[in-house]
């Protein structure tokens, strides 16, 4: 198996099920390449945040089909809670404590 270079975001790396999405693509890859790397950032959360396989494999081909489409960052997402170099934004804050309430 080869492995190609894909870029990855500013705190995750590609995982494997979205690197092979991206592979059997090339003009799917070819936009991924094109994103900065914090946009690439919050396409992998959006994508590993979640908690079942069906939604993750659901956000896997929403993103294929969306990256298709020119779009350039996850439309309604919160962005990446992980990344350590910016405090998290009261209004992120705020959708987080209501999200840990109804779980």
């Amino acid at each position: 198996m080869i492995k190609k270079d894909i870029s990855n975001g500013v705190v995750h790396d590609v995982p494997a099920d979205l690197r092979e999405a991206f592979t059997s693509n090339p003009k799917v890859l070819a936009a991924w390449e094109d994103l900065t790397p914090l946009a690439r950032n919050e396409w992998i959360c959006w994508v590993t945040f979640v908690k079942k396989d069906e939604t993750r494999r659901e956000h896997i081909k929403r993103t294929i089909n969306e990256l298709k489409e020119g779009m350039r960052r996850p439309c309604c997402w919160l962005g990446c809670i992980h990344r350590k170099d910016k405090p998290i934004s009261p209004s992120v804050q705020a959708i987080l404590a209501r999200r840990s309430k109804t779980t």
